[in-house]
């Protein structure tokens, strides 16, 4: 399971993993956690490329970011490491 730090939301961290493209099993670490869990659960199952663009980009209370813009920019961090590989 890959795990990345949250910045700017009261989750610490969202952890996942990513088979042939494919987005499973993702957890935050804190964050609120009914919002969380529907989060992980919708985009369970779902290619990156779609979670990270229908992710990116939410906002949360003005900060700049949110819970699932963390988990798409997570995501992003991810594809560009494992294209390194």
């Amino acid at each position: 399971m890959a795990v990345y730090m949250n910045r700017g939301t009261c989750s610490r961290a969202v952890g996942f993993e990513v088979t042939d493209g494919i987005v499973h099993n993702v957890r935050f670490d804190g964050g609120c956690d009914g919002n969380t869990q529907g989060v992980a659960r919708l985009v369970e199952g779902r290619p990156v490329e779609e979670v990270i663009r229908l992710l990116r980009g939410i906002d949360c209370a003005g900060r700049g970011t949110s819970c699932p813009d963390q988990l798409a920019r997570a995501l992003e961090l991810h594809m560009k490491e494992a294209a390194q590989v």
